[in-house]
């Protein structure tokens, strides 16, 4: 079993910081590409960042120069820095991972429960 756990959201003025961390636990051998996602009310979720293993990074057009995606392999964590944050920004952000189980051995991917980042106007 693979949980990934999310924490770091919450309410914050525009033009403010928030960092989401995400750690991953369970049967796991080995961790993938990782990376954050959001849905905003009343929208699809959508690619926020990506990472691979080794830290080559991807990021939505909407957020390029205002996050930053980081990980520690160590600790099994990803990370989410957010500045400069928009009103439109609000959403419940999502990790996820692609992991392979140290029991059978086969990549899998898998989501975090989210959690609610408010920036208010």
């Amino acid at each position: 079993q693979v949980q990934l756990v999310e924490s770091g959201g919450g309410l914050v003025q525009a033009g403010g910081s928030l960092r989401l961390s995400c750690v991953v636990s369970g049967s796991i051998f080995s961790i993938n590409a990782m990376g954050w996602y959001r849905r905003a009310p009343g929208k699809q979720r959508e690619l926020v960042a990506t990472i691979t293993v080794g830290g080559s990074t991807n990021y939505a057009d909407s957020v390029k120069g205002r996050f930053t995606i980081s990980r520690e392999n160590t600790k099994k964590a990803v990370y989410l820095q957010m500045n400069s944050l928009k009103p439109e920004d609000t959403a419940v952000y999502y990790c996820n991972a692609d992991v392979r189980g140290s029991l059978d051995n086969i990549l899998r991917n898998y989501w975090g429960q989210g959690t609610q980042v408010t920036v208010a106007s």
